[in-house]
Formats: C-alpha cells, structure tokens, sequence
C-alpha cells in the first residue's frame, strides 16, 4: 500500500486521478484469528491499528456489519478537547489530546484536526467560581486553561449576544486553547488506511450473531459470513453494546442507549473562529470548512436504537443557538443526523476485560465518544494485549459501579440521561 506524500499527490493529479489505490483491502474472513474487534468504527478500528503498531499483533479482524465509519464516528459534531476535571477522565482526555495533535503524521492520513479552542460559557458568579476550580484543576494535570472575563468572551466570539437581557446573560467563560475540532469521516478512513497498512483484516458486511464458548470462556465468534474463531475478542459498538453482549450472556449493563442528534446550517461566511459551548440550554457550536455551522444539543429523552431524533430537540437546540447568536435567526437548516449514545450510570466510559475469559468491553461513552477515539483505541489494544488495563483505563471497570468507586464528572448521580 502506497504512502501519501507531495509527489504521489503531483504524480496522480497528472495522470487524472486514474492511479489511486484503494485505502484498504476487502479481503474474506479467515477461519480464526489471534483477536477480533467487533464494531468498525472509530474505537474499533484505532484499536485494530494501535494492536498491530504498538504491540505488534497483526493477525486482527475487524468485524462491522455495515460500512466501515458508518455509526457515530461519522455522526457527532466533530469536537475534540480534554476539559475534565476528575483524575480519571483528565488524564485519559489529554492523552487523547497529545494523540490528535500528532495523528495525521502517524497515520500518515490527514484527518483535518484544527486547534481552534473551545470556549464553556458561564452565566453566572457561581458558575464562574466553578469554572475557576475547573480551570484550577485542568493546569495541575497538565492541561492548558484560560478563565476569560466578559471582555474576553465578546473579542473570542464576536456575534455572542453579550446584553444583560438576554435570556442567559454571559459572565464569561472556560477557555482550552489547544482544544478544537477534526473531520469525523477521516478519523475513520485514518484509521482504517492505518490498520490496513499493518495487515490487519478489515471485514465488512459481516454481522455477529453469536458468540463461542468452551469451558466458560469466549473462543469466536458466529457472524453472517460464518465462524470465525479467536482467542480474544473486543466489542466496540458505541450504542449497540447492550443488544451485542446479550448473545454472550451480558444481560444487566450499566448503560442506557439514547439518540443524539446534530444539525448543519447552510453556509454562511466566517462567524465563529472556535467551538463554543454552554450548559444553560445545552449548545454546542462551530463552523466548518466548508461555512456551515454543525452543531448539537441534549440527547433525546428516550430509549432508542434508532439514527434519528424527534422535533422537540430540534426545536429546543435552535432556540438554544438563536438565543446565543441571535443573527442566527433566519438561517436555513439544511441536515440532520443522529448517532446511538450508550449512556453509563457516572457519565464515563468503560474499557475493561470482560466477566469471562476472552471477552473484552469498550463502551459506555456518553458525550464523550469521538474526542476519545485515539486514547480509547491506543488503551483498549493495551488491555486486550497484556489483559490488564492501561494506567489510562485503570479506573474505566464495570466492577467501580458495584463498588461505589464512580467517575461522576457532573455529580448527576446514577442517571444515564443526565450525563
């Protein structure tokens, strides 16, 4: 498989773009492999390229029944940051971070990652107070912080509607300078090219309808394309983990699957430099590439495995914008999309060994999902290589739900749907 450089760029623009090859091979399953991931999304597949590049497995399935990218790694707003207050998540957000900032040079794909800063509004002095410990504990962790004042917030973000009548008034604001956004789309063709590269089998159209055991432990898996057998096996399936782990058994998770839906504006010219962000109506909001606005709110207030949303939150996440940027107003919403959110009971994700031998879980990411992509990928073939956590996902176990030890970033207590 050719590198991407300058002169391959110069060399198939001369001949037309007839040249190309293809980013990642189809190849059938084979009868067994050292370790299957199951689910071809972002985690899945940074797991399958972080296994064969840091630990030197390359003998890897990749299994989604679909499309490779085709859930919610290309279904979300594209934010990346690692604003966490709590060890456990802060540390494992900025090792994502160091991550994105040297991807595209890895994978040697660009996947457009843009350190534009991402700005959380505060509307009042107890927020601010909050921030300020917020902030405080991000720079003991080693992570870049900037309490911004009123002043500060309206030269950041010039259309922000700044007056006292508002409807939240803005005190000011949380600032990561480093923090930004990437394009969700070729995270997924990154990693897949990367994977690819290293030998790893990336398998489409191939469903898992069961799973294999002997002696209590999980050898395999059942698929539409047939048997196929490991010694390890991963599941990586965002908001679909409840109903794949049901067929090895797992029928009491601590998750809840939700919709989260997003949207994207016409185009328009340049608005918003950064991401910005507030809690008070729940917005986030930035402007891509190409001029148009994407941007999401809360999570639809039901169970759902379905990629689409109801009216409501549609309805309250423009209000939310127009309240923010009040010359928003008459913009014409072209899309929208939604993406299945496996919600945990304390907000945080779960990357552990499973309760038998041979199984592995990476689920539970709220929120959280596609900024992790990187970390999650890099600490799950850790664990699935060594069967033992990296330092990273130490705390991210099922059994800290059963021990009261939870990761409760918000301190929303045990309700999927706040977090």
């Amino acid at each position: 498989m050719a590198r991407y450089s300058v002169f391959s760029l110069l060399g198939n623009a001369l001949s037309g773009n007839r040249n190309w090859e293809r980013v990642w091979r189809s190849p059938e399953p084979k009868p067994a492999y050292d370790v299957i991931i199951i689910g071809g999304g972002g985690h899945g597949l940074a797991t399958a390229y972080y296994m064969a590049r840091n630990h030197g497995i390359t003998n890897v399935a990749v299994l989604e029944k679909g499309w490779l990218g085709g859930g919610n790694i290309g279904r979300n707003t594209t934010i990346v940051r690692s604003n966490y207050m709590l060890p456990g998540n802060a540390y494992f957000y900025e090792h994502s971070m160091k991550l994105w900032e040297g991807l595209s040079q890895d994978l040697n794909y660009n996947v457009m990652f843009s350190q534009r800063g991402v700005l959380n509004l505060a509307h009042t002095p107890s927020q601010m107070d909050a921030y300020a410990r917020r902030g405080n504990a991000m720079r003991l962790h080693g992570i870049d912080a900037e309490l911004l004042d009123r002043d500060q917030v309206a030269k950041y973000a010039p259309g922000i509607d700044m007056s006292a009548k508002t409807r939240f008034p803005v005190a000011g604001g949380l600032l990561q300078p480093r923090a930004g956004t990437a394009r969700h789309d070729a995270v997924a063709w990154g990693f897949a090219y990367g994977a690819d590269r290293q030998g790893v089998d990336l398998i489409e159209n191939c469903e898992v309808t069961g799973f294999l055991r002997e002696n209590g432990a999980i050898t395999g898996v059942e698929t539409s394309r047939g048997v196929i057998r490991a010694g390890k096996v991963g599941v990586a399936v965002a908001g679909n983990t409840s109903v794949v782990l049901q067929k090895a058994g797992l029928n009491n998770l601590p998750i809840e699957s939700h919709v989260l839906q997003a949207f994207v504006s016409e185009s328009l010219k340049p608005l918003i430099d950064g991401v910005v962000t507030y809690g008070a109506g729940h917005l986030y909001i930035s402007q891509s590439d190409k001029g148009s606005l994407v941007f999401g709110g809360d999570i639809d207030g039901y169970n759902s495995y379905a990629q689409r949303g109801n009216l409501p939150i549609v309805k309250h996440v423009a209000a939310a914008a127009v309240t923010l940027f009040p010359n928003l107003a008459r913009l014409r919403l072209l899309r929208s999309w939604g993406g299945i959110m496996d919600m945990s009971m304390d907000g945080s994700p779960i990357i552990c060994k499973g309760p038998m031998p041979g199984l592995y879980i990476n689920a539970g990411w709220c929120y959280g999902g596609f900024k992790a992509t990187p970390a999650s990928g890099w600490c799950f073939a850790h664990t699935i290589a060594n069967d033992a956590p990296h330092e990273y996902n130490a705390a991210f176990t099922l059994e800290r739900f059963a021990q009261g030890r939870v990761i409760d970033e918000r301190g929303a207590g045990p309700r999927p749907e706040l977090h």
